[in-house]
């Protein structure tokens, strides 16, 4: 009698176990690349959210050193998305939050000293993390339609094209002085010039070329490649245009951390100074845009990524955890509250599907910290391109929306067009949900909604009413 022999199965490296990178179907070689394709997408950061948090003075007239607050942003960033990746075990990285650093900025630090203003975005952490070891956050996300939640999707895929476009110079704001009904238009006077749009345009359209192929490495490729042109044309011709980041070679790759902003905090001190009620204005401002925000990102990120099952993302509660430090980590370090970027995007995009692709982009944040001027040399044309594509990737959900159901496809609209146009996640997924409520009253079915889509939409309106003592 013959005796088959059966080969034995291979066993699983503790890599590949602990993040689950064979059952994703995904590979070490492709969490890599993914993890530095979204660090090349979002080290941007290190960049703009000194200039933000450097343009404004607090209380005192002081104001922050572009070297404290670089060093914040990279530390923060660094230490949170490698926790997301050990513990979320998801392909998603955070950093200082576009949008909501303004508030800390150009809102709080004027009512306030600095260090009161980073207790408040400490207090904003507690808040989040406590909602997250409840329940109470996950809780709210599984509340809502999954029709609302693939709006958000659509939503953020125009977000980040138009944050892409805006960024490389593609689309400009018209002056006010114009007198014109047009609020943006193509290029600085409706046609396009110079050599960085010329730079975009080439990464943006090799990138669809290699995208289209399935070229691995496609998204990083393009950047890259883009990267290289815009420093050589900017040594040929040195054109202006170029933005934040001009793409020169650095004298220097070495620079000396400055942590003298980590732990410089004052929990308690910016409700004596801006007084009760402006203080917790500014907090539910913090808590609602960090909580919405990341909400809308995460599910929209992990959806691409294929983590969603029966309309909820694989372990979304650490996930939330890890996000609610990032604000806490936020504060702590010196720079404003960290959360989920939309970014993670590029790197999903190019085939990131576990932890280990936030490990490796938390890592080169850290490297950052002292590496600064390599930072400095991807300028915002090179890297724009990756969320243009992974824009068009994201507007695909919109096949998944049932318009034919009037209830929804109002509210699902005002989510995917009022998140680009007003440049807010939180003010999209406010509008929809009150819009949606709002229906299901008017038609007598209050019992589909729910008391806790109730009062997500009486806060959302609080929310809306609160900007005018913010104004």
């Amino acid at each position: 009698m013959i005796q088959l022999r059966t080969r034995p199965t291979p066993r699983k490296s503790f890599v590949d176990s602990y993040f689950g990178i064979s059952r994703r179907g995904s590979s070490v070689g492709r969490e890599i690349r993914g993890g530095i394709t979204t660090f090349v997408a979002m080290c941007y950061i290190v960049l703009l959210n000194p200039l933000i948090l450097g343009a404004s003075a607090d209380i005192t007239g002081a104001k922050l050193s572009t070297e404290q607050v670089t060093t914040a942003t990279a530390l923060a960033a660094g230490v949170t998305t490698v926790l997301m990746g050990l513990f979320g075990r998801a392909p998603l990285a955070l950093a200082a939050g576009l949008g909501i650093n303004g508030v800390v900025a150009f809102q709080m630090a004027p009512e306030m000293t600095w260090a009161q203003a980073f207790g408040l975005v400490v207090l904003e952490g507690v808040c989040i993390v406590l909602m997250a070891v409840s329940g109470v956050r996950e809780r709210i996300i599984n509340a809502i339609p999954m029709a609302l939640k693939t709006a958000i999707t659509v939503g953020i895929g125009l977000y980040i094209a138009l944050v892409g476009l805006v960024s490389a110079g593609f689309v400009t704001r018209t002056p006010d002085s114009a007198d014109s009904t047009v609020p943006v238009r193509m290029g600085l006077d409706g046609h396009l010039t110079g050599w960085p749009i010329l730079v975009f345009c080439v990464g943006l359209l090799l990138m669809i070329v290699l995208v289209s192929r399935k070229t691995p490495g496609a998204v990083l490729i393009s950047i890259v490649v883009a990267t290289v042109l815009a420093i050589i044309v900017n040594a040929a011709f040195h054109p202006s245009g170029w933005g934040l980041v001009k793409p020169t070679v650095p004298t220097h790759v070495v620079a000396t951390p400055d942590f003298s902003l980590l732990g410089h905090i004052d929990l308690f001190g910016g409700f004596a100074s801006a007084g009760p009620v402006t203080a917790c204005v500014f907090l539910f401002t913090l808590v609602l845009s960090g909580f919405f925000d990341a909400m809308g990102t995460i599910t929209s990120v992990s959806e691409e990524a294929g983590l969603v099952r029966d309309g909820r993302v694989e372990g979304m509660g650490r996930i939330l955890l890890v996000d609610g430090f990032g604000a806490l980590a936020g504060g702590l370090s010196g720079s404003a509250p960290n959360t989920v970027f939309l970014e993670s995007a590029a790197g999903v995009g190019e085939g990131a599907r576990t932890g280990l692709a936030s490990v490796v982009t938390g890592g080169l944040f850290t490297v950052t910290l002292f590496l600064t001027p390599i930072a400095a040399i991807v300028p915002a044309q090179a890297a724009a391109p990756a969320l243009v594509v992974i824009g068009g990737m994201m507007m695909a959900q919109a096949r998944r929306i049932p318009w034919q159901d009037i209830d929804v496809a109002i509210p699902v609209f005002l989510i995917a067009a009022v998140i680009p146009f007003t440049y807010s996640i939180t003010n999209g997924i406010g509008a929809g949900l009150i819009a949606y409520v709002l229906i299901k009253i008017a038609k007598g079915r209050v019992r589909e909604v729910g008391w806790l889509l109730g009062v997500l939409a009486a806060i959302f309106a609080v929310y809306f009413a609160a900007g005018s003592f913010m104004s």
